[in-house]
């Protein structure tokens, strides 16, 4: 079966928070055959480290269950998939607004989605109460532009 994607991968873990670095690092490793910039690199963790922490914090709470990241690539984008069985998140809109918190007993900011709105090029949240909830995160890696100055910087050197 061909894929529609050029590469694709998936990965299961508890939801312990000793896991998030290990996701985060997972991604960025993935990520790394598209040869993003340090800068864009560092984004995409940024964002896998805050979704992966809002499933583990919100979505299981004080209970234990298995956190799903899917991440595909096609051309110069990654789509990550991360997804929880958790308790779900009843307004969506609500949750997505800066500051925003239910867990303020936690010194929690209220700033996940928003950190993760601005670290990537598209965030989807899916979410049903009492079946749990699906972020799904697009980042163009930017290799055309990089090539153009490249190019440009060369017919400079050489005029």
């Amino acid at each position: 079966m061909k894929s529609m994607y050029d590469n694709e991968m998936e990965l299961n873990f508890l939801s312990k928070s000793n896991n998030e670095a290990f996701a985060r690092i997972t991604v960025a490793a993935f990520v790394a055959q598209l040869d993003p910039t340090v800068e864009e690199l560092a984004d995409i963790k940024t964002a896998v480290s805050e979704a992966v922490t809002n499933c583990i914090i919100h979505g299981y709470e004080d209970t234990e269950g298995q956190v799903k990241i899917k991440a595909k690539i096609l051309r110069n984008t990654i789509e990550i998939e991360i997804t929880d069985n958790g308790k779900g998140i009843e307004d969506v809109e609500l949750a997505r607004k800066p500051l925003y918190t239910t867990k303020s007993n936690l010194e929690r900011s209220g700033m996940g989605f928003t950190i993760m709105e601005s670290f990537m090029d598209e965030v989807d949240i899916h979410s049903v109460v009492g079946i749990g909830t699906k972020i799904v995160m697009k980042k163009v890696i930017k290799k055309e532009e990089k090539q153009e100055k490249i190019e440009e910087e060369k017919n400079a050197l050489m005029n």
